[in-house]
């Protein structure tokens, strides 16, 4: 009996032994594997922390380095630093990603940092929010056949490059032209048309007979599309219909009335001009004398000879001075408003694209296609290429140019990698 309870008591013991033993192993098996797995996926993105690896490399969404586990002082230096570290990316790779899976790597002051970017803010390379500079260099946005060049401190000195900030400025955009005090009887007679349809109208319409008023409609329509070509707008025909009478200011002047002035401007300039405008008056005839008026319409039709149109302005003739026919210098002052400039002399034409060259901080010297608004007597309007706070050269842009394009045709033979040029 006690040989029995004997050998239950030693089976139960090995048993306890191998399950404690089987236990155990399972555990280890476990921790080994965990840690195995842990191991494996050592590396994450800081920018998309789902994104892990098991080896160093990039992030397939954002080309972001990625960062050891753990390591959390580095995934700050990365996101902090990021913008600094340019990375080329060709417009088909920016262009084909779906908007939010664009990460321009950078911190954005404003709390800013993914965001889909277009091809004009890819050209500009700066944060839409705060304008830092992203520090992406998109190749396909420089200008065709021109390169970076990166040129050392003596030798910018040496060959004298300036640069100005671009900005903001109030632009005045001047257009001077020569015009006439309007003598127009052929236009005196179309009102007089006019008047009279009108008048003729207005009887048939007390008759009973539909076809009498119809002819008088189609006459006053006929008149009205008469005045329009000669270049009045809808605004005068109806100021003429208010009035019942032809305008005798187009046939000769009278003291304390007025005068209008005829006026050609170029076929480009007409976006700037608008009725409304006020325009300043010079007679030759009588030096010192000014008088102001303000256009109220511009032909609709071009001339197709000297690519003008006339603009229409009424001025004050209080005292008579202004003769049918006298030529006039007449002065047209373009508010534009406060715009993106840059000095003239910044802007390098080629002849088939206009380029600005940027001064980064680094020395380089960035090729840029600017897009042109209105010039003014020393400044260009900038519409697309540059943004506010970069730094144009203004002088030695000659040279850079040069360069520039010298590094380009190397690099499109294989000759250049990086091709830079020191003293």
């Amino acid at each position: 009996m006690k040989n029995t309870q004997f050998w239950k008591v030693f089976f139960l013991a090995i048993f306890v032994v191998m399950v404690g033993a089987l236990v155990y192993r399972s555990g280890a098996l476990f921790h080994k594997s965990t840690h195995a797995q842990a191991k494996k996926a050592a590396y994450y993105c800081p920018m998309h922390p789902t994104y892990t690896s098991d080896r160093p490399g990039s992030c397939p969404i954002c080309n972001m380095n990625l960062v050891k586990k753990g390591d959390d002082q580095s995934a700050k230096e990365h996101l902090s630093h990021s913008s600094h570290a340019p990375r080329e990316m060709t417009l088909k790779e920016l262009m084909s990603m779906k908007p939010g899976e664009i990460c321009l790597l950078h911190k954005c002051k404003m709390g800013q940092c993914m965001m889909a970017m277009t091809e004009e803010m890819a050209r500009l390379g700066k944060c839409p929010h705060c304008n830092e500079d992203l520090g992406v260099i998109i190749k396909d946005l420089l200008p065709n056949g021109y390169a970076n060049v990166k040129l050392d401190p003596e030798r910018q000195q040496l060959v004298g490059i300036k640069t100005e900030p671009v900005k903001k400025i109030s632009m005045t955009k001047t257009i001077r032209t020569s015009g006439r005090v309007a003598y127009d009887p052929d236009l005196y007679q179309a009102e007089e048309e006019f008047v009279q349809a009108r008048e003729s109208t207005k009887k048939a319409e007390s008759g009973s007979i539909q076809e009498i008023k119809d002819q008088a409609a189609k006459l006053v329509d006929s008149a009205r599309i008469k005045l329009k070509l000669m270049g009045l707008n809808d605004d005068l025909i109806q100021e003429l219909e208010t009035a019942g009478k032809a305008d005798r200011a187009l046939l000769y002047s009278e003291a304390g009335s007025h005068a209008w002035l005829y006026a050609p401007i170029y076929e480009y300039e007409m976006p700037l001009v608008k009725k409304g405008d006020r325009v300043e008056v010079e007679l030759p005839a009588v030096p010192g004398q000014k008088f102001e008026g303000i256009i109220r319409a511009i032909d609709t039709v071009l001339d197709p000879v000297t690519r003008t149109v006339n603009i229409r302005a009424i001025l004050d003739n209080h005292d008579g001075f202004l003769k049918p026919q006298m030529y006039v210098n007449a002065i047209l002052q373009i508010d534009l408003g406060e715009v993106i400039a840059v000095p003239e002399e910044a802007v390098f034409m080629t002849g088939e694209k206009n380029v600005v060259f940027v001064s980064k901080p680094d020395g380089r010297f960035e090729p840029r296609e600017v897009t042109l608004g209105v010039k003014t007597d020393r400044f260009y309007e900038i519409k697309g290429g540059l943004a506010e706070g970069d730094l144009a050269v203004t002088s030695g842009n000659f040279l850079i140019d040069s360069e520039s394009r010298l590094t380009s045709a190397l690099e499109g033979i294989g000759g250049a990698g990086g091709h830079q040029h020191g003293s």
